[in-house]
């Protein structure tokens, strides 16, 4: 364990009313009392007070703060140095500290070392980067719901359940053959089918909603000239964000709009429309509207309901939408069964708005309960579903339980990774590689 003394700006950069200067470790505290000449600093108390250079010079002024191990943040002491928000005041109230025996924290070693002293598991510390990273309210709420250990829990349960089973099959090993009930390896077979593969399950078909929470969706909208591309992207962002006419061609460019569904942060992608033409300009933007529909993650086919020339549909595309529903007098049958809207009226957006939730996963969500989020999480306990449906069948065949052991303890240390727990290094470092300095 690393008994250094660290130290960081753990404000924003830039210019602030108020910025925070954070150490932890053995030498906190000892810093703390040489900046701010006080012999007795209370734990939790807030110390208004003067930090001096070397000569004695005031550097800053503000609040002082100090945390006793273990209940702190870290699980050491810390201390917070709360001042002024400038730069040039901070950094030079940063030095001072290394002068007196710090050293620079590196990218997220504050909650590298929550983990390292058990103030919380892995899972727990991404949910900080995330609660950071949210873009959203239900993507904060999800963050926070990490943060408070409700994911863990569901891990720690799984984890329990294989314990047990794997206490059971391993204890069958030491009996001799004809001494093990059929039966018995069934029920085992049935407890690993409801108290880990089904909650599994569950768990793997939120997290393609779970993971677009925090990475977001990029949407483009393609289709020929005219056929309301930059009427919709108005419609769904509120304001006239592109200019609609009537004349063919006149998205030349690629603009874009955020917004968000179901939680989800959406970029919608507004695109020139297809067509072959000998204007450079417009030869450009078609290009451009190529590019954004290979980049992005959704690709939207929009074409004209009141025009059958637009509805040529290309397989490669996501989700066709038909627009002008109000210029119809009657539906034809060819597009019957399509999403219908108008982006002028807004009739069928709501409807439009509920089927790209569906599309997105929404519909694999439980209300505001805790799911996947992070694709690490997603596929460790994907490796270890594919362990425990591997020995499933070992376990009807007594001359295979000690594979099929063997399988069930490797499936536990895969659920391990997401808590911190075992041989994970190479995690930590690629998880806190992540964070910001400060942190």
């Amino acid at each position: 364990m690393d008994d250094s003394t660290i130290a960081a700006i753990a404000t924003p950069l830039g210019r602030g009313g108020i910025g925070m200067i954070r150490l932890s470790g053995t030498q906190a505290l000892t810093i703390a009392k040489q900046l701010s000449s006080r012999e007795i600093i209370t734990p939790r108390f807030a110390h208004l007070c003067s930090w001096k250079d070397e000569q004695g010079e005031v550097i800053d002024s503000g609040i002082l703060l100090y945390f006793p191990n273990p209940a702190s943040y870290t699980g050491e002491d810390v201390v917070e140095l709360q001042g002024h928000g400038s730069p040039v005041i901070l950094h030079a109230l940063l030095q001072r500290c290394f002068d007196l025996g710090a050293v620079p924290a590196q990218a997220g070693e504050f909650t590298r070392r929550a983990v390292e002293q058990g103030r919380m598991d892995l899972s727990q510390a991404e949910a900080v980067i995330a609660c950071i990273d949210a873009a959203t309210e239900r993507a904060g709420k999800q963050a926070q719901r990490h943060l408070s250990g409700e994911f863990g829990k569901k891990i720690e349960a799984l984890m329990d359940h294989l314990t047990g089973i794997v206490a059971h099959v391993e204890a069958c090993l030491d009996f001799p053959e004809d001494e093990i009930p059929d039966l018995f390896l069934q029920n085992l077979q049935q407890q690993i089918q409801q108290q880990l593969l089904q909650p599994m399950q569950q768990m793997l078909k939120s997290s393609s909603f779970g993971e677009r929470l925090f990475s977001g969706v990029n949407i483009a909208i393609v289709g020929a000239p005219n056929v309301g591309k930059s009427s919709l992207l108005n419609v769904l962002s509120g304001h006239d964000r592109a200019i609609v006419s009537d004349v063919a061609g006149t998205t030349r460019d690629v603009l874009e709009i955020d917004f968000e569904i179901q939680g989800i942060p959406v970029r919608l992608i507004d695109t020139a429309g297809m067509r072959p033409t000998h204007d450079k300009i417009e030869e450009e933007g078609v290009r451009r509207a190529k590019q954004a529909a290979k980049m992005a993650d959704v690709v939207i086919f929009l074409a004209d309901a009141s025009d059958a020339n637009s509805w040529q549909y290309d397989n490669h595309y996501d989700v066709k939408l038909m627009n002008k529903s109000d210029l119809l007098q009657d539906i034809p049958p060819e597009i019957e069964n399509e999403l219908l809207i108008s982006a002028t009226t807004g009739q069928g957006i709501d409807d439009f708005m509920a089927y790209m939730a569906d599309y997105l996963g929404a519909s694999d969500t439980s209300g505001e309960a805790v799911f996947v989020t992070s694709e690490r999480h997603r596929q460790a306990i994907q490796t270890s579903e594919q362990l425990i449906l591997e020995a499933l069948p070992m376990l009807l065949s007594e001359e295979q339980l000690d594979l099929a052991a063997l399988s069930l303890r490797q499936a536990w240390s895969s659920l391990g990774e997401i808590l911190g727990i075992g041989d994970v290094e190479h995690i930590l470092d690629r998880v806190f590689s992540e964070f910001c300095i400060g942190k």
